[in-house]
């Protein structure tokens, strides 16, 4: 009889926490002005249970976890807070073409759910033409509409800048925010889809920018050059991997007055959690370290 796939994962994350934690790997979490959280695209989303997720991020020395979407969000906070870990974003839909679901129809109760949290609803926007202006009308509509389903909840909403969406950049977030004008919109920095649209010399102008309404930033490694031809696999690496260097956007953010979350991106890494995830939390203690 084979094996269950998932049942071999999850207990490949079990072993590897437990070696995690014979090996002394220090849990404390680094001096910092910045809480540091995983996506859970790199903690074994759909493969591995919440428990064990919050269980090796714990034992890592991470503060907390970026979600995906709607779905068991009880679940999510009891296993969260039994390991005294925050759910500092969930990653979550909209849609700006007419016809479409404006948002993800989990939300409204999502909301109810993480009322008094310090979860920041992530919002992407689908439809239309990537940087376009042509849906702004529909987007500003959805974000006003979200936004005041947050504020019963005491929540913030951020825009979540993708390459080739309706929100491709950060300045396309701004002027959405901006024409928003609600005190709970905001938006976020995204280091691999910044790379791949724009040049690293304009990181600091664009923070600059956003800072009034930056509620998160993403990192991750990557490697520096030509970044609209390279695929996302050199865009997005473990934090101890690629010449791209986090200590210095770190030290910017902070010289900014940036002291909100920041995010690992591990989209497409190709390894398991427990093997690339304590190199992603040395090389950020070595940048604490730095900008101490």
């Amino acid at each position: 009889m084979c094996c269950n796939p998932i049942d071999v994962v999850t207990s490949l994350v079990a072993v590897g926490i437990l070696c995690l934690a014979q090996a002394g790997i220090d849990a404390e979490e680094p001096k910092s002005m910045n809480p540091f959280f995983a996506f859970d695209n790199g903690t074994g989303r759909g493969r591995v249970s919440l428990e064990q997720q919050a269980q090796m991020l714990k034992e890592l020395g991470f503060d907390g976890v970026g979600y995906t979407g709607t779905a068991r969000i009880p679940e999510l906070l009891t296993a969260f807070d039994a390991h005294g870990l925050t759910v500092f974003s969930t990653y979550v839909q909209a849609h700006v073409d007419p016809g479409k679901p404006a948002y993800d129809p989990g939300l409204p109760e999502a909301i109810k759910q993480l009322k008094g949290r310090e979860t920041v609803l992530w919002l992407y926007m689908l439809g239309g033409r990537p940087s376009g202006v042509e849906h702004d009308e529909r987007a500003v509509e959805i974000l006003r509409e979200l936004s005041d389903m947050a504020a019963e909840s005491g929540l913030r909403v951020a825009l979540y800048p993708h390459v080739g969406f309706y929100v491709a950049t950060v300045d396309d977030a701004l002027r959405l925010a901006e024409k928003a004008a609600r005190p709970n919109v905001g938006v976020s920095f995204n280091l691999c889809h910044f790379l791949k649209l724009d040049a690293e010399h304009n990181i600091k102008a664009t923070l600059e920018r956003a800072m009034p309404r930056l509620l998160l930033v993403s990192i991750n490694g990557a490697d520096r050059g030509d970044a609209r031809q390279m695929g996302w696999n050199r865009l997005i690496q473990p934090l101890d991997q690629g010449d791209f260097d986090n200590g210095e956007l770190v030290a910017t953010l902070r010289s900014l007055g940036y002291r909100g979350p920041i995010g690992l991106q591990c989209y497409g890494i190709p390894r398991e959690p427990q093997e690339h995830l304590p190199g992603s939390m040395k090389a950020w203690r070595e940048i604490v370290e730095r900008s101490e």
